[in-house]
C-alpha cells in the first residue's frame, strides 16, 4: 500500500514513512492510494471473531512488507491491558439503540484504541532505523493523555503535547501534567483548540524545524490514527448487522477523525450505514452539512471540550474523496478557507456529503438531560460528549437498522458535567484513584510559534 497527499504534490510514501511523517510535506493529509475492499468471505469470517484477530485483518491491507507476525504481536500487547476482555463491548440500550464503549484503555477514552497500538508501532519502525524522533501534537483533552500514556519512558521518543489553558476538564489535564517520565511534556497554549492544532500545523510546515526535530505526528492529522480506529467498527457492525442489514453510528465528532473511520469501515466494505456527525454548540459540521457552507465562527466554552474545536482537520480527507481525488480541488478550497475563514463546496460535494452522512446539533440543556434521562431509564452514567451523540442518534433511529452511539470517554474524565446532570460524581478506576495528589508538570506558553518551537529544542534528547 502506498499513501499519496490530499493536496496532490508530495512524494507518493509507504506506510512507515507515512506513520514518522504524519504531515505530508505539501501540508496536505496522507490516505491510501486506493481503499482496499475486503472479500465478502473475509468480512464473514470475521464476525464473532477476536478484536486482536480483527485487526489483524483490517490493518493488513494497510501496513505493506511488515511482518504479519510482528504485527500480531503488536496489537496483541496493545490491548492486553485493557480493562474489558471484549476490548470494545456493546452495550444494549433499548429495541433500537446501543452503545459502544471505547473507554476501557488506560486514560478512560477512545483514542486509547488506536494510541496504545501507535505507540509500539512507533517503536518497532524506529528501532528497525536505529533512529529517534520528537513527537508533537494539540489535544482538545484525549488525545494528549492518551499519546502521553502510550510514548512515557520510550527511549527513542520525546513527546510534547499542546492542549488549550483552562478549557479542558482536570482529569484530562492531570492525566497529562502528572507522568514524570522525562521525555514527556505537557505545554498550556493561551489560546483555544483551534490556536493549538494551527501551531502544531505550523511546526511541520517549517521545514527546518521540523527536519532538525525530527518531528513527528499523533494527532489524527496521522494516519495511522484513523486506520486503528476503523477496527471497532468492523467488529460492532458485524455483530450486529445479521446478515444483509447495514449498522449506522452517532458519532461526537470534533475533529472528524473517529466518523471518518466509519467511512473508511464502510469503503471497505463492513456493514456501516448512515454515519450521524453528533456536534455540540460549536456546530461548524452540522451547518455544513445544512448549508454546504464550511465557516469558521469563535469557539465557545462547552460541557463537552473534546468537541470545542472549528477545524476539523480530518474533514480535508473527506474532501479529497468527495472532489475525486483531486489535489489542487482541495488545495483551493484549503486556500479559500485560509484566507477568508470560510469554503463553499461545489453542489455535486455538498449532495454527496448529504448521502453520506448526516448531523445534529445537541446545546448544553439537551445534553444534561441526556445524562439525567438515560441514568434513570438505564442506570448507566454517560460523559456529556457519548450523551451528544445518544442524542443525536435518538432523532436518526430507524426501526430496520440499529444504531450504535460511540461512548468516547468514561463519565469520571467529566465530574463536573456529570455532576450538573446528576448532582453526584462517578469515581476514578482504582489504578488513578491518587490522580488529585500526584504533583503536576507542566509549561504554560502563549501562542506563539517561535515561543513553543524554543521550547522544544531546548528540551529535546540529542
Amino acid at each position: 500500500m502506498r499513501y499519496i497527499s490530499t493536496r496532490g504534490t508530495a512524494p507518493v510514501v509507504g506506510f512507515e514513512e507515512a506513520l514518522l511523517a504524519g504531515l505530508a510535506r505539501d501540508g496536505g493529509l496522507y490516505v491510501p492510494e486506493e481503499w482496499p475492499v475486503l472479500s465478502p468471505e473475509t468480512i464473514a469470517s470475521l464476525r464473532g471473531a477476536p478484536y486482536e484477530t480483527v485487526a489483524l485483518d483490517v490493518l493488513r491491507p494497510f501496513v505493506g512488507g511488515m511482518d504479519m507476525d510482528a504485527l500480531k504481536a503488536m496489537i496483541d500487547r496493545a490491548y492486553a491491558g485493557f480493562g474489558h476482555r471484549a476490548v470494545a463491548p456493546l452495550v444494549q440500550m433499548d429495541a433500537r439503540n446501543w452503545v459502544l464503549e471505547l473507554f476501557h484503555g488506560p486514560t478512560l477514552a477512545f483514542k486509547d484504541l488506536a494510541m496504545q497500538l501507535i505507540g509500539l508501532l512507533f517503536d518497532h519502525v524506529l528501532e528497525a532505523r536505529d533512529a529517534r524522533v520528537t513527537i508533537v501534537g494539540a489535544t482538545s483533552g484525549d488525545t494528549g493523555s492518551a499519546a502521553i500514556e502510550a510514548f512515557r519512558g520510550k527511549a527513542r521518543a520525546d513527546v510534547f503535547i499542546l492542549y488549550p489553558h483552562g478549557r479542558i476538564s482536570e482529569v484530562q489535564r492531570r492525566q497529562m501534567t502528572t507522568p514524570t517520565e522525562a521525555n514527556v511534556h505537557a505545554i498550556a497554549v493561551e489560546g483555544d483548540f483551534d490556536d493549538c492544532q494551527a501551531l502544531v500545523k505550523a511546526m511541520f510546515n517549517d521545514f527546518a524545524f521540523r527536519d532538525s526535530m525530527r518531528l513527528g505526528a499523533i494527532n489524527s492529522i496521522n494516519w495511522t490514527r484513523v486506520l486503528a480506529q476503523i477496527v471497532y467498527y468492523a467488529t460492532s457492525s458485524l455483530a450486529l448487522s445479521g446478515g444483509e442489514r447495514r449498522v449506522a453510528y452517532s458519532v461526537p465528532t470534533g475533529n472528524f477523525g473517529d466518523i471518518f473511520a466509519g467511512y473508511v469501515a464502510r469503503k471497505m466494505g463492513f456493514p456501516v450505514g448512515t454515519l450521524v456527525i453528533a456536534t455540540n454548540e460549536n456546530d461548524i459540521l452540522h451547518r455544513t452539512l445544512e448549508t454546504g457552507r464550511y465557516a469558521v465562527e469563535g469557539t465557545v466554552q462547552t460541557l463537552t471540550p473534546s468537541m470545542d474545536i472549528q477545524v476539523s482537520s480530518n474533514f480535508e480527507r473527506l474532501l479529497f474523496d468527495l472532489a475525486d481525488r483531486e489535489g489542487a480541488a482541495v488545495v483551493q478550497m484549503m486556500d479559500e478557507l485560509g484566507t477568508t475563514r470560510a469554503m463553499t463546496l461545489p453542489q455535486g460535494q455538498h449532495e454527496a456529503l448529504r448521502a453520506g452522512f448526516a448531523s445534529a446539533r445537541v446545546d448544553r440543556d439537551e445534553t444534561v438531560e441526556t445524562i439525567r434521562a438515560t441514568r434513570r431509564e438505564t442506570g448507566m452514567t454517560l460523559d456529556p460528549h457519548s450523551a451528544v451523540g445518544l442524542a443525536a442518534a435518538r432523532r436518526f433511529a430507524r426501526p430496520d437498522e440499529p444504531m450504535v452511539t460511540l461512548a468516547t470517554a468514561h463519565p469520571a474524565k467529566f465530574p463536573d458535567a456529570v455532576r450538573a446532570a446528576l448532582d453526584t460524581e462517578t469515581p476514578l478506576p482504582e489504578r488513578m484513584a491518587d490522580l488529585y495528589d500526584r504533583p503536576e508538570r507542566v509549561a504554560v506558553l502563549p501562542n506563539d510559534l517561535t515561543a513553543i518551537e524554543d521550547f522544544i529544542r531546548e528540551r529535546v534528547s540529542p
